[in-house]
């Protein structure tokens, strides 16, 4: 964990990483996203989910599916889906104590919007303690893991990606990183989808708990 102690880039993921995914939050931007996909397409819940589920897998986020398969406004679909009520989520004051110990550059890197990104940091209080946020609407809606984003991230922020770390949920984003000189990170989940390719070897760490990860490094750095 000492080559951690080098790194001038924080890079987050989102969803189910900056808070956990068994609070359930991405399953409120999923309920949204079945009922646009009910709406527009004029078919029951049950079918919708099946059609956002089918774009997920093959394109990498119902969105880009929705774009490529019915010519859907991608601004329209952003606003909907994460229009959601959060209120219930409690403020992770280990995460901000963490974060804030991080002198380095931080930032988020995320397959959804600014919106959800400002609603969430907001909600978890760790609002105003990253010098940036990428979203889908700066990757010209082309997702993780596509190399496109990555490339776009470094150079938006002026990102030296060897001196950097990528903490997702989802194992198989963590490969682009890894091959563009990035110290990876995976958080830890059951969730079949996000831990296929959990075993791959441009996974450097993998952790349970992200307060308690970042809490090792900084007690590393004050030694």
């Amino acid at each position: 964990m000492k080559d951690l102690l080098n790194i001038n880039y924080w890079i987050f993921d989102l969803d189910n990483t900056l808070y956990s995914g068994q609070t359930e939050v991405f399953s409120e931007v999923d309920k949204k996203m079945s009922a646009f996909i009910s709406k527009k397409m004029n078919v029951d819940l049950i079918k919708a989910k099946e059609i956002q589920k089918k774009y997920f897998y093959e394109y990498g986020t119902t969105l880009s599916g929705l774009m490529k398969q019915d010519s859907i406004d991608p601004h329209e679909f952003l606003e909907f889906v994460h229009d959601i009520d959060i209120s219930w989520l409690p403020k992770d004051l280990k995460l901000k104590d963490e974060l804030i110990k991080i002198k380095e550059k931080k930032f988020i890197f995320t397959n959804g919007s600014h919106a959800h990104v400002e609603n969430v940091t907001k909600q978890l209080g760790i609002d105003g303690l990253f010098d940036g946020a990428f979203d889908i609407v700066d990757a010209n809606f082309v997702p993780k893991p596509h190399i496109d984003p990555y490339k776009k991230i470094i150079d938006k922020f002026k990102i030296e990606p060897t001196k950097s770390i990528l903490i997702e949920d989802i194992a198989h984003n963590l490969e682009q990183a890894k091959n563009l000189g990035m110290k990876t990170c995976w958080l830890e989940n059951e969730e079949a989808f996000a831990k296929k390719d959990a075993d791959k070897p441009y996974i450097d760490y993998k952790i349970k708990n992200l307060p308690s990860f970042l809490q090792k490094i900084n007690i590393l750095k004050a030694a």
